[in-house]
């Protein structure tokens, strides 16, 4: 019977660290892509990942609130809904996926595709980069 326990608190202890790996404040930098247009300058920054149970919320300054679930490799996968964009008339989706690699890398792609009205207009992508605030501040060895 402890030995189920001892497992069971080991089991959630290791899934916690696992999501609690990915959350954080990230100093990032964008790199534009490729895209069939050039709307939106994405200037370095913060980027906030916060995971709560079963679900990874992206945040950036100037874009709405990307949504996933959390991955147990360091993938990240998430989506925000259509809404409005700093250009006039235009609305957007914005997606990203990539991973954090050791030390607190974050490496993503982050896409927009731009509509108006419903109708497509184009798609703007960044390269983003950066690393977590608290790995930052730790010597490398």
């Amino acid at each position: 019977m402890r030995t189920a326990i001892f497992v069971l608190v080991l089991f959630a202890s290791a899934r916690a660290r696992a999501d609690d790996a990915a959350a954080g404040t990230y100093d990032v930098k964008y790199t534009e892509e490729t895209g069939d247009c050039h709307y939106m300058t994405l200037r370095a920054g913060p980027l906030k990942i916060a995971v709560k149970k079963n679900t990874l919320t992206i945040n950036i300054e100037t874009i709405p609130q990307m949504v996933g679930v959390p991955q147990k490799n360091g993938a990240i996968t998430a989506k925000s809904k259509l809404g409005p964009t700093v250009i006039q008339g235009a609305d957007a989706t914005y997606s990203t996926k990539g991973r954090i690699g050791d030390g607190g890398m974050l490496e993503l792609v982050l896409s927009a595709d731009y509509s108006t009205k419903g109708k497509a207009l184009c798609t703007q992508t960044w390269k983003v980069a950066g690393v977590r605030e608290d790995d930052a501040a730790k010597p490398k060895k």
